[in-house]
Protein backbone atom coordinates (compact mmCIF):
# COMPACT_ATOMS: atom_id res chain seq x y z
CA UNK A 1 0.00 0.00 0.00
CA UNK A 2 1.57 3.25 -0.85
CA UNK A 3 1.82 6.15 1.33
CA UNK A 4 -1.35 8.85 1.05
CA UNK A 5 -0.31 11.46 2.00
CA UNK A 6 -3.54 14.16 3.91
CA UNK A 7 -3.62 17.01 3.77
CA UNK A 8 -5.06 19.69 6.87
CA UNK A 9 -6.90 22.66 5.98
CA UNK A 10 -7.96 25.00 8.70
CA UNK A 11 -10.81 26.60 7.84
CA UNK A 12 -11.73 30.07 9.94
CA UNK A 13 -15.59 29.88 9.37
CA UNK A 14 -15.35 26.32 10.90
CA UNK A 15 -13.25 27.50 13.77
CA UNK A 16 -15.21 30.33 14.43
CA UNK A 17 -18.55 28.51 14.51
CA UNK A 18 -16.04 26.12 17.15
CA UNK A 19 -15.70 28.92 19.33
CA UNK A 20 -19.32 30.43 19.18
CA UNK A 21 -20.06 29.05 22.64
CA UNK A 22 -17.43 31.03 24.49
CA UNK A 23 -18.31 34.44 22.62
CA UNK A 24 -22.34 33.65 23.39
CA UNK A 25 -21.15 33.12 27.11
CA UNK A 26 -19.48 36.41 26.88
CA UNK A 27 -22.39 38.15 24.93
CA UNK A 28 -24.58 37.36 28.25
CA UNK A 29 -22.06 39.21 30.34
CA UNK A 30 -23.05 42.22 28.45
CA UNK A 31 -19.60 42.65 27.36
CA UNK A 32 -19.20 44.87 23.70
CA UNK A 33 -19.55 42.94 20.64
CA UNK A 34 -16.54 44.42 19.34
CA UNK A 35 -14.59 42.94 22.49
CA UNK A 36 -16.54 39.53 22.24
CA UNK A 37 -15.37 38.96 18.82
CA UNK A 38 -12.11 39.64 19.29
CA UNK A 39 -12.22 36.99 22.38
CA UNK A 40 -13.84 34.74 19.82
CA UNK A 41 -10.77 35.56 16.87
CA UNK A 42 -8.48 34.79 19.57
CA UNK A 43 -9.81 31.75 20.82
CA UNK A 44 -10.02 30.24 17.01
CA UNK A 45 -7.01 31.51 15.93
CA UNK A 46 -5.53 29.24 19.31
CA UNK A 47 -7.35 26.08 18.85
CA UNK A 48 -6.30 26.24 14.83
CA UNK A 49 -2.33 26.54 16.46
CA UNK A 50 -2.87 23.62 18.80
CA UNK A 51 -5.20 21.66 15.71
CA UNK A 52 -1.71 22.73 13.56
CA UNK A 53 0.72 20.54 15.43
CA UNK A 54 -1.11 16.87 14.15
CA UNK A 55 0.08 17.11 10.20
CA UNK A 56 3.81 18.02 11.35
CA UNK A 57 4.11 15.15 14.70
CA UNK A 58 1.28 12.60 13.91
CA UNK A 59 1.69 11.85 10.67
CA UNK A 60 4.46 9.39 9.66
CA UNK A 61 5.40 11.20 7.16
CA UNK A 62 6.48 14.53 8.74
CA UNK A 63 8.94 14.97 11.76
CA UNK A 64 8.52 11.80 12.56
CA UNK A 65 10.34 10.04 9.65
CA UNK A 66 13.30 12.96 9.80
CA UNK A 67 13.76 11.72 13.23
CA UNK A 68 13.50 8.20 13.01
CA UNK A 69 13.83 6.82 9.60
CA UNK A 70 17.14 8.60 9.69
CA UNK A 71 18.54 6.60 12.53
CA UNK A 72 18.98 2.98 13.51
CA UNK A 73 15.83 2.61 15.28
CA UNK A 74 13.06 2.78 12.16
CA UNK A 75 13.52 1.26 8.39
CA UNK A 76 11.16 1.56 5.71
CA UNK A 77 11.50 -1.47 3.67
CA UNK A 78 10.36 -1.33 0.06
CA UNK A 79 7.97 -4.20 0.01
CA UNK A 80 7.96 -4.96 -3.93
CA UNK A 81 5.74 -1.67 -4.78
CA UNK A 82 4.72 -1.33 -1.34
CA UNK A 83 5.59 1.62 0.43
CA UNK A 84 8.32 2.27 -2.42
CA UNK A 85 6.98 5.83 -3.06
CA UNK A 86 9.56 6.84 -5.49
CA UNK A 87 12.13 6.23 -3.22
CA UNK A 88 11.47 9.29 -0.44
CA UNK A 89 11.72 6.30 2.93
CA UNK A 90 15.06 4.64 1.41
CA UNK A 91 17.11 8.23 1.24
CA UNK A 92 16.10 9.26 4.61
CA UNK A 93 17.61 5.87 6.09
CA UNK A 94 20.89 6.15 3.89
CA UNK A 95 21.34 9.74 4.41
CA UNK A 96 21.06 10.36 0.71
CA UNK A 97 18.45 13.09 0.48
CA UNK A 98 18.19 16.63 -0.88
CA UNK A 99 16.73 19.66 -0.81
CA UNK A 100 13.85 18.45 -3.35
CA UNK A 101 13.04 15.98 -0.70
CA UNK A 102 9.18 15.72 -0.31
CA UNK A 103 8.94 15.47 3.31
CA UNK A 104 11.80 17.35 3.45
CA UNK A 105 10.00 20.48 2.31
CA UNK A 106 6.57 19.43 3.97
CA UNK A 107 8.07 19.23 7.29
CA UNK A 108 9.32 22.77 6.84
CA UNK A 109 6.34 24.28 5.57
CA UNK A 110 3.89 22.33 7.77
CA UNK A 111 6.09 23.39 10.91
CA UNK A 112 5.95 27.50 10.26
CA UNK A 113 2.55 26.81 9.85
CA UNK A 114 2.55 26.43 13.20
CA UNK A 115 5.02 29.27 13.70
CA UNK A 116 2.40 31.69 11.48
CA UNK A 117 -0.59 30.39 13.18
CA UNK A 118 0.89 31.29 16.56
CA UNK A 119 2.27 34.54 15.72
CA UNK A 120 -1.30 35.42 14.56
CA UNK A 121 -3.07 35.01 17.55
CA UNK A 122 -0.69 37.90 19.22
CA UNK A 123 -2.07 39.68 17.00
CA UNK A 124 -5.57 40.31 18.30
CA UNK A 125 -4.34 41.15 21.68
CA UNK A 126 -4.67 38.10 23.78
CA UNK A 127 -4.94 37.95 27.25
CA UNK A 128 -1.39 36.76 29.39
CA UNK A 129 -2.23 33.14 29.50
CA UNK A 130 -3.61 33.14 25.86
CA UNK A 131 -0.29 34.87 24.53
CA UNK A 132 1.69 32.49 26.93
CA UNK A 133 0.15 29.53 24.90
CA UNK A 134 0.72 30.94 21.47
CA UNK A 135 4.38 31.94 22.72
CA UNK A 136 4.71 28.05 23.81
CA UNK A 137 3.29 26.33 20.42
CA UNK A 138 5.51 28.70 18.74
CA UNK A 139 8.48 28.16 20.50
CA UNK A 140 8.02 23.89 19.91
CA UNK A 141 7.71 25.06 16.65
CA UNK A 142 10.82 26.97 16.11
CA UNK A 143 12.91 24.74 18.21
CA UNK A 144 11.80 21.70 15.77
CA UNK A 145 12.92 23.80 12.38
CA UNK A 146 15.96 24.74 14.27
CA UNK A 147 17.17 21.32 15.16
CA UNK A 148 16.15 20.17 11.93
CA UNK A 149 17.29 22.93 9.85
CA UNK A 150 19.15 24.78 11.19
CA UNK A 151 17.63 28.28 10.26
CA UNK A 152 14.54 29.73 11.26
CA UNK A 153 12.09 32.02 9.10
CA UNK A 154 10.24 34.38 11.40
CA UNK A 155 8.05 37.53 11.57
CA UNK A 156 6.98 39.33 14.62
CA UNK A 157 3.50 40.01 14.93
CA UNK A 158 1.48 42.69 12.60
CA UNK A 159 4.22 42.47 9.98
CA UNK A 160 4.15 43.05 6.24
CA UNK A 161 3.45 39.56 4.73
CA UNK A 162 4.34 40.75 1.26
CA UNK A 163 7.90 41.24 2.70
CA UNK A 164 9.92 37.86 3.16
CA UNK A 165 10.26 36.91 6.70
CA UNK A 166 13.96 37.47 8.47
CA UNK A 167 15.40 34.11 9.26
CA UNK A 168 17.35 33.63 12.87
CA UNK A 169 20.14 30.97 13.16
CA UNK A 170 21.48 28.84 15.43
CA UNK A 171 22.41 30.64 18.89
CA UNK A 172 20.41 33.59 17.78
CA UNK A 173 17.43 31.32 17.00
CA UNK A 174 17.93 29.63 20.00
CA UNK A 175 18.17 32.31 22.39
CA UNK A 176 15.25 33.87 20.99
CA UNK A 177 13.20 30.56 22.06
CA UNK A 178 15.17 30.22 25.24
CA UNK A 179 13.78 34.29 26.10
CA UNK A 180 10.42 33.54 24.76
CA UNK A 181 9.78 30.83 27.26
CA UNK A 182 11.66 32.44 30.48
CA UNK A 183 9.14 35.50 29.84
CA UNK A 184 5.92 33.24 29.66
CA UNK A 185 6.36 30.51 32.13
CA UNK A 186 4.62 32.33 34.77
CA UNK A 187 1.59 33.13 32.40
CA UNK A 188 1.17 29.79 31.66
CA UNK A 189 -1.05 27.11 34.08
CA UNK A 190 0.71 25.62 36.59
CA UNK A 191 -2.16 22.61 36.65
CA UNK A 192 -4.24 22.30 33.01
CA UNK A 193 -4.82 19.43 31.06
CA UNK A 194 -2.01 17.99 29.20
CA UNK A 195 -3.24 18.67 25.79
CA UNK A 196 -3.03 22.37 27.07
CA UNK A 197 0.44 24.38 27.03
CA UNK A 198 1.49 24.46 30.42
CA UNK A 199 4.33 25.60 32.77
CA UNK A 200 6.01 22.36 32.99
CA UNK A 201 5.49 21.91 29.27
CA UNK A 202 7.49 24.96 28.82
CA UNK A 203 10.50 23.77 31.53
CA UNK A 204 10.34 20.48 29.45
CA UNK A 205 11.09 22.61 26.27
CA UNK A 206 13.79 24.84 27.78
CA UNK A 207 15.64 21.68 28.96
CA UNK A 208 16.10 20.63 25.61
CA UNK A 209 17.36 24.15 24.77
CA UNK A 210 20.01 23.87 27.39
CA UNK A 211 21.04 20.55 26.73
CA UNK A 212 21.09 20.68 23.04
CA UNK A 213 22.73 24.20 22.98
CA UNK A 214 26.37 23.29 22.27
CA UNK A 215 25.10 21.47 19.47
CA UNK A 216 22.97 24.06 17.80
CA UNK A 217 26.06 25.58 18.01
CA UNK A 218 28.86 23.43 16.70
CA UNK A 219 26.68 20.08 15.43
CA UNK A 220 29.99 17.75 14.38
CA UNK A 221 32.20 18.42 17.47
CA UNK A 222 29.15 20.36 20.67
CA UNK A 223 30.43 21.07 24.00
CA UNK A 224 28.23 21.04 26.92
CA UNK A 225 28.83 23.94 29.26
CA UNK A 226 28.36 23.34 32.61
CA UNK A 227 26.24 26.33 33.45
CA UNK A 228 23.43 25.24 31.03
CA UNK A 229 23.53 21.44 32.11
CA UNK A 230 23.05 22.75 35.22
CA UNK A 231 19.63 25.00 33.89
CA UNK A 232 18.71 21.63 32.89
CA UNK A 233 19.25 20.20 36.54
CA UNK A 234 17.38 22.76 38.37
CA UNK A 235 14.16 22.57 35.80
CA UNK A 236 14.17 19.29 36.00
CA UNK A 237 13.97 19.45 40.19
CA UNK A 238 11.15 22.08 39.37
CA UNK A 239 8.95 19.76 37.80
CA UNK A 240 9.52 16.65 39.92
CA UNK A 241 9.11 19.39 42.95
CA UNK A 242 5.19 19.78 42.01
CA UNK A 243 4.59 16.26 42.51
CA UNK A 244 2.61 15.75 40.13
CA UNK A 245 4.30 13.42 37.54
CA UNK A 246 5.83 9.63 38.73
CA UNK A 247 7.11 6.43 36.47
CA UNK A 248 3.90 4.37 35.67
CA UNK A 249 4.30 0.33 36.92
CA UNK A 250 3.12 -0.14 33.21
CA UNK A 251 5.00 1.69 30.76
CA UNK A 252 2.52 1.22 27.64
CA UNK A 253 -0.13 3.42 29.44
CA UNK A 254 1.56 6.40 28.77
CA UNK A 255 0.78 5.92 25.45
CA UNK A 256 -2.70 3.66 25.37
CA UNK A 257 -6.21 4.64 24.14
CA UNK A 258 -6.94 6.10 27.78
CA UNK A 259 -3.91 7.67 28.31
CA UNK A 260 -4.89 11.00 29.40
CA UNK A 261 -6.57 9.53 32.49
CA UNK A 262 -4.10 6.82 33.03
CA UNK A 263 -0.77 8.03 33.07
CA UNK A 264 1.07 10.24 35.08
CA UNK A 265 3.68 10.44 32.95
CA UNK A 266 2.57 12.38 30.20
CA UNK A 267 3.09 16.32 30.69
CA UNK A 268 2.45 17.54 27.34
CA UNK A 269 0.43 15.79 24.66
CA UNK A 270 -2.30 16.75 22.03
CA UNK A 271 -5.84 15.10 22.03
CA UNK A 272 -6.87 12.39 20.10
CA UNK A 273 -10.67 10.74 20.20
CA UNK A 274 -14.06 10.61 18.22
CA UNK A 275 -15.55 14.49 18.22
CA UNK A 276 -11.74 16.16 17.76
CA UNK A 277 -12.11 17.57 14.58
CA UNK A 278 -8.95 17.44 12.77
CA UNK A 279 -8.34 15.49 9.35
CA UNK A 280 -5.14 13.61 8.82
CA UNK A 281 -3.23 10.60 11.05
CA UNK A 282 -3.68 10.60 14.71
CA UNK A 283 -1.62 8.54 16.87
CA UNK A 284 -2.88 5.08 15.23
CA UNK A 285 -0.25 5.88 12.53
CA UNK A 286 2.00 4.58 14.96
CA UNK A 287 0.81 1.15 14.80
CA UNK A 288 -1.07 1.13 11.38
CA UNK A 289 1.93 2.08 9.62
CA UNK A 290 4.13 -1.02 11.35
CA UNK A 291 1.49 -3.94 11.68
CA UNK A 292 0.56 -6.33 8.96
CA UNK A 293 -2.64 -6.09 6.75
CA UNK A 294 -3.66 -9.49 8.54
CA UNK A 295 -2.50 -8.06 12.26
CA UNK A 296 -5.63 -8.91 14.53
CA UNK A 297 -6.57 -5.35 14.92
CA UNK A 298 -9.73 -3.60 12.68
CA UNK A 299 -8.82 -2.77 9.76
CA UNK A 300 -5.10 -4.26 9.67
CA UNK A 301 -2.11 -2.46 9.21
CA UNK A 302 -0.54 -1.00 6.11
CA UNK A 303 2.60 -2.92 6.86
CA UNK A 304 5.27 -0.68 6.02
CA UNK A 305 7.83 0.06 9.06
CA UNK A 306 10.01 -1.83 11.29
CA UNK A 307 12.91 -1.86 13.96
CA UNK A 308 16.28 -3.04 12.94
CA UNK A 309 17.60 -6.31 14.56
CA UNK A 310 20.77 -4.38 16.02
CA UNK A 311 17.91 -1.89 18.21
CA UNK A 312 15.93 -4.97 19.25
CA UNK A 313 19.00 -6.30 21.06
CA UNK A 314 19.62 -3.54 22.78
CA UNK A 315 17.18 -4.82 25.30
CA UNK A 316 16.97 -7.78 28.10
CA UNK A 317 14.55 -10.04 27.22
CA UNK A 318 12.49 -9.04 30.76
CA UNK A 319 12.63 -5.43 30.00
CA UNK A 320 8.82 -4.56 29.32
CA UNK A 321 9.65 -2.11 27.03
CA UNK A 322 10.90 -4.84 24.62
CA UNK A 323 7.14 -6.14 24.63
CA UNK A 324 4.41 -7.52 26.78
CA UNK A 325 0.73 -8.34 26.78
CA UNK A 326 -1.44 -5.39 27.10
CA UNK A 327 -5.34 -5.41 29.09
CA UNK A 328 -8.06 -4.62 27.26
CA UNK A 329 -5.85 -5.19 23.53
CA UNK A 330 -3.99 -8.14 24.09
CA UNK A 331 -7.04 -10.66 25.34
CA UNK A 332 -9.02 -8.68 23.02
CA UNK A 333 -7.11 -9.60 20.13
CA UNK A 334 -4.17 -11.76 20.33
CA UNK A 335 -2.11 -8.74 20.34
CA UNK A 336 1.45 -7.77 22.09
CA UNK A 337 2.59 -4.43 22.31
CA UNK A 338 6.46 -2.93 21.95
CA UNK A 339 8.75 -4.65 19.60
CA UNK A 340 6.95 -7.78 17.81
CA UNK A 341 9.11 -10.99 16.88
CA UNK A 342 7.99 -13.98 15.60
CA UNK A 343 4.96 -15.79 15.36
CA UNK A 344 1.44 -14.03 15.37
CA UNK A 345 -1.88 -14.97 16.95
CA UNK A 346 -5.25 -14.47 17.14
CA UNK A 347 -7.46 -13.68 20.76
CA UNK A 348 -7.84 -17.60 20.86
CA UNK A 349 -4.25 -18.38 20.61
CA UNK A 350 -4.69 -19.36 16.82
CA UNK A 351 -1.50 -18.42 14.64
CA UNK A 352 -2.45 -15.88 12.18
CA UNK A 353 -1.24 -16.02 8.34
CA UNK A 354 -0.01 -13.69 5.94
CA UNK A 355 -2.02 -12.68 2.58
CA UNK A 356 -1.43 -16.24 0.89
CA UNK A 357 -2.67 -17.86 3.62
CA UNK A 358 -0.25 -20.31 2.72
CA UNK A 359 2.55 -18.25 5.13
CA UNK A 360 2.71 -17.80 8.96
CA UNK A 361 2.56 -14.61 10.21
CA UNK A 362 5.71 -15.02 11.93
CA UNK A 363 7.81 -11.75 12.23
CA UNK A 364 11.73 -11.99 11.37
CA UNK A 365 14.86 -10.75 12.67
CA UNK A 366 16.18 -9.68 8.95
CA UNK A 367 14.71 -7.21 7.23
CA UNK A 368 16.01 -5.17 4.04
CA UNK A 369 15.72 -1.94 2.79
CA UNK A 370 14.20 -3.06 -0.25
CA UNK A 371 12.67 -6.55 0.16
CA UNK A 372 11.85 -9.18 -2.82
CA UNK A 373 10.96 -12.89 -2.22
CA UNK A 374 7.86 -14.78 -1.03
CA UNK A 375 8.17 -13.81 2.58
CA UNK A 376 8.21 -9.93 2.21
CA UNK A 377 5.23 -9.01 4.06
CA UNK A 378 6.84 -10.89 7.13
CA UNK A 379 10.48 -9.66 7.10
CA UNK A 380 10.99 -6.87 9.65
CA UNK A 381 9.96 -6.55 14.06
CA UNK A 382 7.43 -4.29 14.37
CA UNK A 383 6.78 -1.85 16.79
CA UNK A 384 4.10 -1.04 18.97
CA UNK A 385 4.07 1.30 21.41
CA UNK A 386 0.93 2.94 21.44
CA UNK A 387 -1.62 0.05 22.11
CA UNK A 388 -4.04 0.40 19.43
CA UNK A 389 -7.72 1.40 19.74
CA UNK A 390 -9.68 -1.41 18.94
CA UNK A 391 -12.93 1.08 19.16
CA UNK A 392 -12.61 4.20 17.61
CA UNK A 393 -10.68 3.02 14.39
CA UNK A 394 -9.15 6.36 12.67
CA UNK A 395 -10.43 8.51 15.90
CA UNK A 396 -8.17 6.58 17.90
CA UNK A 397 -8.36 7.63 21.22
CA UNK A 398 -4.46 7.53 22.10
CA UNK A 399 -3.54 11.54 23.02
CA UNK A 400 -0.36 12.12 21.15
CA UNK A 401 2.85 12.26 23.54
CA UNK A 402 5.43 14.80 23.17
CA UNK A 403 6.51 15.14 26.61
CA UNK A 404 6.82 12.54 29.81
CA UNK A 405 8.28 12.41 32.81
CA UNK A 406 10.62 9.86 32.06
CA UNK A 407 12.13 12.01 29.90
CA UNK A 408 13.06 14.76 32.21
CA UNK A 409 14.91 12.33 34.42
CA UNK A 410 17.25 11.25 31.63
CA UNK A 411 18.04 14.63 30.66
CA UNK A 412 18.37 15.52 33.76
CA UNK A 413 20.65 12.18 34.01
CA UNK A 414 22.51 13.39 30.86
CA UNK A 415 23.04 16.76 32.64
CA UNK A 416 24.82 15.17 35.74
CA UNK A 417 27.37 12.96 33.48
CA UNK A 418 28.16 15.77 31.82
CA UNK A 419 28.79 17.43 34.81
CA UNK A 420 30.91 14.63 36.15
CA UNK A 421 28.81 13.21 38.44
CA UNK A 422 27.65 10.44 37.10
CA UNK A 423 26.66 8.50 40.18
CA UNK A 424 23.82 10.57 40.66
CA UNK A 425 22.63 10.21 37.05
CA UNK A 426 23.44 6.03 37.57
CA UNK A 427 20.68 6.42 39.81
CA UNK A 428 18.01 8.06 38.01
CA UNK A 429 18.79 5.64 34.80
CA UNK A 430 18.55 2.66 37.37
CA UNK A 431 15.06 4.03 38.88
CA UNK A 432 13.77 3.83 35.10
CA UNK A 433 14.87 0.43 34.25
CA UNK A 434 13.47 -1.13 37.95
CA UNK A 435 10.44 0.45 36.23
CA UNK A 436 10.58 -1.30 33.13
CA UNK A 437 11.64 -4.58 34.75
CA UNK A 438 15.44 -4.25 33.38
CA UNK A 439 18.49 -5.02 35.32
CA UNK A 440 20.29 -2.23 37.28
CA UNK A 441 23.61 -0.77 35.17
CA UNK A 442 26.33 -1.04 36.91
CA UNK A 443 28.35 2.34 35.73
CA UNK A 444 26.81 5.33 33.98
CA UNK A 445 28.58 6.09 30.75
CA UNK A 446 27.87 8.49 27.20
CA UNK A 447 27.06 5.02 25.46
CA UNK A 448 24.92 3.55 28.03
CA UNK A 449 23.29 6.25 28.51
CA UNK A 450 22.21 6.74 24.84
CA UNK A 451 21.27 3.33 24.70
CA UNK A 452 18.87 3.61 27.66
CA UNK A 453 17.34 6.77 25.67
CA UNK A 454 16.94 4.77 23.07
CA UNK A 455 14.86 1.85 25.02
CA UNK A 456 12.49 4.20 26.86
CA UNK A 457 12.13 7.20 23.94
CA UNK A 458 11.83 4.80 20.94
CA UNK A 459 9.78 5.70 18.05
CA UNK A 460 8.92 9.47 20.36
CA UNK A 461 10.93 11.68 17.62
CA UNK A 462 13.99 12.14 19.41
CA UNK A 463 16.53 8.88 18.38
CA UNK A 464 18.10 11.77 15.59
CA UNK A 465 18.98 14.55 17.81
CA UNK A 466 20.02 12.00 20.95
CA UNK A 467 22.46 10.25 17.97
CA UNK A 468 23.71 14.12 17.08
CA UNK A 469 24.47 15.37 20.45
CA UNK A 470 25.89 11.82 21.51
CA UNK A 471 28.31 12.15 18.31
CA UNK A 472 26.75 8.64 17.01
CA UNK A 473 24.66 10.25 14.10
CA UNK A 474 26.76 10.02 11.41
CA UNK A 475 28.14 6.38 11.92
CA UNK A 476 27.06 3.48 9.83
CA UNK A 477 24.91 1.84 11.67
CA UNK A 478 22.56 -1.15 10.20
CA UNK A 479 21.21 -1.01 6.50
CA UNK A 480 23.09 1.99 6.45
CA UNK A 481 27.02 1.20 5.20
CA UNK A 482 28.76 3.87 5.43
CA UNK A 483 29.77 6.77 7.27
CA UNK A 484 27.49 9.88 6.06
CA UNK A 485 29.05 13.66 5.31
CA UNK A 486 28.84 16.30 8.11
CA UNK A 487 26.54 18.25 6.03
CA UNK A 488 23.74 15.43 7.02
CA UNK A 489 23.65 16.82 10.35
CA UNK A 490 21.52 19.45 8.72
CA UNK A 491 18.67 18.83 6.65
CA UNK A 492 18.32 20.84 3.94
CA UNK A 493 16.53 24.46 3.07
CA UNK A 494 13.69 23.22 0.75
CA UNK A 495 14.57 24.91 -2.79
CA UNK A 496 10.65 26.17 -2.92
CA UNK A 497 11.72 27.53 0.12
CA UNK A 498 14.83 29.47 -0.78
CA UNK A 499 13.30 30.76 -3.94
CA UNK A 500 10.74 32.35 -2.43
CA UNK A 501 12.77 34.20 0.55
CA UNK A 502 15.96 35.51 -0.51
CA UNK A 503 17.11 35.97 3.29
CA UNK A 504 17.37 32.00 4.21
CA UNK A 505 20.56 30.50 2.87
CA UNK A 506 21.26 26.87 1.79
CA UNK A 507 22.70 24.70 4.43
CA UNK A 508 26.50 23.88 3.85
CA UNK A 509 27.16 20.93 1.74
CA UNK A 510 23.67 21.23 -0.57
CA UNK A 511 23.42 22.38 -3.91
CA UNK A 512 20.45 24.09 -4.73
Amino acid sequence: MSHKKIIILLMMPVLLVLSCTKLEEDLRGDIPRAEAERISNVNALLKATYDGLQLPFQDQANVWALQEHSTDEALPPTRAGDWDDNGVWRVLHTHTWNADHTYVRDVFNNLLGVVFNATNVLSFNPNAQQAAEAKFLRAFAMFTVLDLYGQVPFREPGENLLNPPKVLKGIEALDFIVEDLNAILNDLPATSDDFVANRDAARVLLMKCYLNKGVFANRETPTFDAADMNQVITLADQITATGKYSLEDNFYDNFAPNNHTASSENIFTQQNGPGINRNGNGARSRYYSSLHYNSPIPGGGWNGFTTLSDFYDKFEAADKRRGDAYPGVTDSSGLRVGLLLGQQVNKSGANLTDRSGSRLLSFTREVKLIETGANLEVTGIRVVKYPPDLFNGDNANNDYVFFRYADVLLMKAEALLRTSNAPAGLIIVNSIRAKRQASALATLTADNLLDERGREMYWESWRRQDLIRFGKFLQPFQEKPGTSGKERLLYPIPNAALAVNPNLEQNPGYTQ
